[in-house]
């Protein structure tokens, strides 16, 4: 679990919550079901406009990433690509078959795999870093589909609240209504606001980091798999991966 996604979330709900409780609005001023239906289904509306299907898809799934992140640990990688380099310089590829299957992770049990069936370096790189590319740009695009969620959310929220204004105006002859409404008009300029600088932002943001430590591990692993396949000394190997990890 990331515990400072989970700190960041319990602060900016207290930080809303308790601000409009000290200035004096309540909780109950942060609720209104107008706003919350043109600000927050404004901004699905908008995202799913512009968003095609796999990359929506595929953000739905990541999104929990923002509080548990993929398990990485590049130390033990290094230690675990320097163990394989020193098996096949004594016994050869063919003798890193059998942990092929072992791997969960599907780039590295292909690259791994690679090196067995003793494809050429430089063929093995250009395939390797082709999925490597591809899989970043499918995860950055998911990623920034919150970010676009996070710019449309504050102009739907003025939307809300012009359109609450609006609807004062109609009331201008019953001054025990202004107050009321005007207060419900500004809601949804919170409503905007808040989510996207509470929300929507700080969750893209988390997740192109996320995605951005995932690449770097996949440069790391595709250079320390060539590295095996032609046959460069074990501790070449940890110091030329160690660079990865500053």
């Amino acid at each position: 679990m990331d515990i400072l996604s989970v700190i960041g979330a319990i602060l900016g709900l207290v930080a809303l919550l308790g601000g409009s409780m000290l200035k004096g609005a309540g909780l109950s001023g942060l609720w209104s079901p107008a706003a919350f239906v043109i600000v927050i289904l404004g901004t699905c509306a908008s995202i799913l406009l512009q968003t095609p299907m796999h990359t929506f898809s595929r953000a739905i799934r990541i999104v929990g990433w923002v509080f548990f992140p993929p398990p990485q640990d590049p130390h033990a990688l290094i230690a675990r690509m320097v163990d394989w380099s020193t098996t096949s310089r004594k016994q050869g590829l063919l003798a890193l078959e059998p942990l092929v299957d072992q791997e969960s992770d599907p780039f590295l049990r292909r690259g791994l795999q690679m090196v067995v069936d003793g494809v050429e370096p430089d063929t093995m790189r250009q395939m390797l870093e082709i999925e490597a590319q591809a899989q970043h740009h499918r995860d950055t695009s998911a990623a920034k589909v919150f970010e676009g969620m996070g710019i449309y959310a504050p102009t739907l929220g003025i939307i809300g609240a012009v359109l609450g204004l609006m609807a004062v105006m109609k009331n201008l002859t019953d001054p025990s209504k202004l107050g009321h409404g005007i207060a419900a008009a500004f809601t949804a300029t919170i409503y905007g606001i808040a989510s996207a600088n509470l929300l929507f932002l700080p969750m893209a943001s988390k997740l192109k980091g996320v995605v951005h430590r995932q690449q770097v591990e996949r440069e790391m692993l595709i250079e320390g798999l060539i590295a095996i396949a032609e046959g460069e000394n074990p501790r070449n190997i940890e110091s030329r991966l160690n660079g990865f990890l500053h």
